[in-house]
Formats: C-alpha cells, structure tokens, sequence
C-alpha cells in the first residue's frame, strides 16, 4: 500500500485495486488510478525537474501510471505500508 498525505493506493502485484480516502477511509471507486498497471515513479529534484522513472516508488516520489493513453501522477507518498488483512477483505472483487 503506497499512503500520501490523503489517499491511499491499494495493491495486488503491479496493478492498483483500490484507492482509500485516509480522511473518511471510504474507497474511492471511479479513482483514475483503480485497475491501472503502475508504471514507476516521479522523483522531484531541488531545481523544478519532475523525471518519471520506471523503478519502484520511494518515499518523497510520486505514483506514475501511463497506461491507457493518459497520465497519472499521485501527490508524494509519506510511506509504504502493508495493508492489515482486515483491509485487504474489503477491497472490490
């Protein structure tokens, strides 16, 4: 599960299968980013310059999607954690 300051970005292998609000915690259904392959990251330098790469996001990067002809860049993520299994059960089928 990648977190940012307000969603969270639910996982099974490389495709995103939810997408949680942290505030509310109620899973955002039309999110752009559910049923998306990720792609990579988008790392942030001190000089303006956003580089998506095709490595596993980092902390302090953003989520990048660009499939389906559109991209998605997610706001910065604040940690990566495993979702409790009480979560993962209420992910759509």
């Amino acid at each position: 599960m990648y977190v940012t300051r307000n969603t969270e970005y639910h996982f099974r292998g490389e495709r995103c299968v939810a997408v949680r609000d942290r505030r509310t915690g109620a899973w955002l259904k039309s999110h752009l980013a559910v049923d998306r392959k990720l792609a990579g990251g988008v790392r942030f330098y001190g000089n303006g310059t956003a580089i998506p790469s095709g490595e596993e996001p980092q902390v302090g990067e953003a989520l990048y999607f660009d499939d389906d002809g559109r991209e998605l860049i997610t706001s910065l993520l604040s940690s990566i954690e495993r979702p409790a299994k009480a979560i993962v059960a209420q992910y759509a089928a």
